[in-house]
């Protein structure tokens, strides 16, 4: 009886820690459709401080990737067609379209290869080179890659984690021409 009032114990104990540190990297509030996408603020691979409100007035889509992650990498080719093919349209009420890419590399080095690499030819590319810890993956709940936000000229959240042909489906809901 003991032996099983003192592993409940332990277990109960090392749960409340689990709990509690795995809710520490969450964000307060979940970043859902409809909410307004919170400012990132980081500094591009030349060491520029770039705005995701810079881009207010457009439709972007924010990338979250990292040189290292098979999948992001695989998803790149899409992400660069899109860019592509949107990135000269007209919108029915937006500047036009762009993509914000947040790295959760830590190897700037790897990180810029990685953009040459692939093609990834849009001017916001930003990180905070912390990987995992990144500040900008926690304020939005990030927990896997690759992972986007699709947000309107007004920075709402319309549209999560479109993948291949689904970018397109939600880009062309809100363009009135090619």
């Amino acid at each position: 009886m003991k032996f099983s009032a003192i592993t409940l114990i332990l277990i109960l104990a090392f749960s409340g820690s689990f709990i509690s540190s795995s809710t520490l990297n969450a964000p307060a509030t979940p970043i859902n459709i409809g909410d307004m996408a919170p400012e990132i603020a980081m500094n591009n691979p030349g060491g520029k401080l770039l705005k995701l409100s810079d881009l207010k007035g457009k439709v972007v889509l924010i990338d979250f990737w990292a040189s290292w992650c098979g999948p992001c990498r695989r998803e790149n080719p899409n992400v660069v067609r899109a860019y592509t093919k949107y990135q000269k349209a007209k919108f029915k009420d937006a500047k036009g379209f762009e993509i914000f890419s947040v790295s959760l590399d830590n190897n700037v080095q790897a990180w810029k290869g990685a953009i040459t690499k692939d093609a990834l030819s849009w001017p916001n590319h930003v990180s905070d080179l912390k990987k995992w810890k990144s500040e900008a993956a926690a304020l939005y709940g990030v927990g896997a890659i690759p992972s986007s936000f699709l947000i309107d000229q007004n920075g709402k959240v319309i549209a999560k984690n479109l993948r291949g042909k689904m970018i397109d489906i939600e880009l062309d809901k809100l363009v009135k021409s090619l």
